[in-house]
């Protein structure tokens, strides 16, 4: 059953279940407008719907039960209403086909149509879940979630058969998270599809979705997931609240949220975590983080995170231990040199020409020798050249990108050698350092990188090392500030949590790893009498 038509069919709000006549009369005291009921005659709703939609082609109203069609004069008329390209074609035609048999067999005992009504909701309507609704709002957001809509002449309440589909893409691999060893489904554009690749992980009771609607013009449906007693209670409030105080007109991905509800409003550095893999979000959900799904957006967003979490891949823990670690290390340094090789070479070769040994300061000059531009510029210009490169690999027709991409770097950094407008060392510390940039698991750290490193090249070229030392004890003060939904974006170093260290620059076996991070859990046990002795010593191993 569609869990968002569900809660809207109760008249159930965010905050908790309302009733409709209770929320009628409120707004009445309030001042608001009332929510519009649908009529009971028939052609009435229709011609609202008309109105509200207009005579758009997608729009399909099949009237039934008219004896124009042949059916008994005395037959009871109901229309079926949904949007074709949202709703499962085959299932409308045979839900049609059987309403049509049925209603002409048992049309001389139902003259009624209250008793009509009651008869397609019990025993016509074969659609997973069937739910109902008496204002219009509800019965026109249901059509634009795939349902097919059921009104009948004489009832003031309407049915909402579930029967979405369509066209959608299928289950395939992740293509920005992609590893070698580990599952190789990703999630897709469909929220219903995203929700049950985490039910087939987590088969759990106490996994919980909250369904969200944001969005005034696009009603976007949005899945809020969790673990009930493992993810802290006023974390998940917190995002709630967050989320019910969006006011947009349309969302069309996750980061549209992202940008509403996270603590930080300016900084480079991201406080949440987006994925296209099930597992990893299914990992964070077991270690108390929130997952936040947007209908439409293949990337789900995870929180709270810390800065150590976007330099751990899914991949880490389906490796050894000693593997993953080594990895991780690389990531680490990986990291460093993205921020930091282009200014220390421009400090050095500016200001520190002694820290160099003398032969090697002796080729570098040779290569400066014609260089008209100083360091900075140089690496400026290089710098610029790499990222519009990049920037075209991406937005090229995916066949000839990489081959541009490529070539183009190729080419334009040799040219520039020997135009002398660059020196060669230049082109190989811009090189690396665009490689060790995609080291980087999280795409959105990278990009931090990426804007940091322009920051500290301007202090290298302006004060050299001191320049450098300084940006960097910003950065970290500026970091040390952050936090993500309350929780400190440096933990567990600051503050230290050595329960937490086991799996920040290493990654220990699973058997020591009995406890979950402290970071959006009050559970942390994760299992017990774990990492008391070592595997190896068991007697059937020795």
């Amino acid at each position: 059953m569609d869990i968002f038509n569900n809660q809207e069919s109760k008249g159930q709000s965010a905050n908790g279940v309302n009733n409709n006549k209770t929320e009628g009369s409120q707004n009445n005291a309030s001042g608001e407008k009332q929510a519009q009921l649908i009529s009971s005659d028939l052609q009435s709703n229709l011609d609202m719907l008309h109105t509200r939609l207009g005579k758009s082609p997608d729009i399909v109203i099949r009237r039934l039960g008219d004896p124009a069609d042949g059916m008994n004069r005395n037959s009871q008329q109901f229309a079926l209403v949904y949007v074709d390209g949202l709703v499962n074609g085959a299932s409308v035609n045979e839900l049609i086909a059987e309403l049509s048999k049925q209603t002409e067999r048992d049309m001389n005992k139902l003259q009624n149509g209250e008793k009509f009504y009651q008869f397609l909701k019990n025993h016509a309507l074969a659609a997973g879940g069937v739910t109902e609704t008496d204002q219009e709002d509800k019965v026109l957001l249901s059509i634009f979630n795939g349902n097919v809509v059921v009104l009948v002449d004489g009832c003031a309440t309407s049915l909402l058969a579930d029967m979405a589909g369509g066209n959608l893409r299928s289950v395939e691999e992740p293509s920005s998270q992609t590893v070698i060893r580990g599952p190789k489904d990703g999630f897709t554009e469909s929220l219903r599809t995203n929700t049950s690749l985490i039910r087939r992980k987590i088969k759990s009771p106490d996994l919980r979705i909250d369904a969200k609607v944001i969005g005034t013009q696009t009603k976007t449906n949005i899945a809020v997931v969790y673990l009930k007693g493992v993810a802290k209670e006023e974390i998940v409030q917190e995002i709630h609240r967050r989320l019910d105080s969006i006011q947009i007109d349309g969302v069309l991905e996750g980061a549209y949220i992202e940008e509403f509800i996270q603590d930080a409003k300016i900084t480079v550095f991201p406080t949440m975590i987006n994925t296209e893999r099930p597992d990893a979000a299914s990992a964070g959900i077991l270690e108390g983080q929130v997952v936040i799904i947007v209908d439409g957006s293949p990337f789900v967003l995870l929180m709270p995170v810390t800065f150590f979490k976007f330099f751990q891949s899914s991949e880490d823990y389906y490796q050894r231990y000693d593997i993953s670690t080594f990895l991780r290390m690389i990531r680490y340094v990986s990291f460093l040199v993205s921020m930091l090789l282009p200014s220390l070479y421009i400090a050095i070769t500016t200001f520190h020409q002694e820290m160099l040994p003398t032969t090697l300061l002796i080729g570098l000059a040779a290569q400066r020798d014609g260089v008209p531009f100083p360091a900075l510029l140089e690496a400026l210009l290089m710098e610029m050249t790499f990222e519009v490169l990049r920037e075209a690999g991406v937005r090229m027709p995916r066949v000839i990108g990489p081959a541009i991409s490529i070539v183009g770097a190729l080419v334009l950094g040799q040219a520039a050698v020997q135009a002398g407008l660059v020196s060669g060392a230049m082109v190989i510390v811009v090189s690396f350092t665009a490689i060790a940039n995609f080291v980087i698991p999280a795409i959105n750290m990278a990009i931090a990188a990426r804007l940091t490193r322009f920051l500290l090249m301007l202090l290298g070229a302006t004060l050299g090392l001191f320049g450098i030392i300084s940006g960097l004890m910003f950065l970290l003060i500026h970091m040390a500030s952050l936090r993500s939904f309350g929780f400190p974006y440096m933990a567990p170093l600051a503050p230290l949590s050595y329960n937490s260290l086991k799996d920040i620059f290493i990654r220990v076996p699973w058997w020591k790893m009995n406890t979950r991070p402290e970071a959006a859990t009050d559970n942390i046990a994760r299992q017990e009498n774990a990492g008391q002795s070592n595997p190896s010593d068991h007697p059937s191993n020795s």
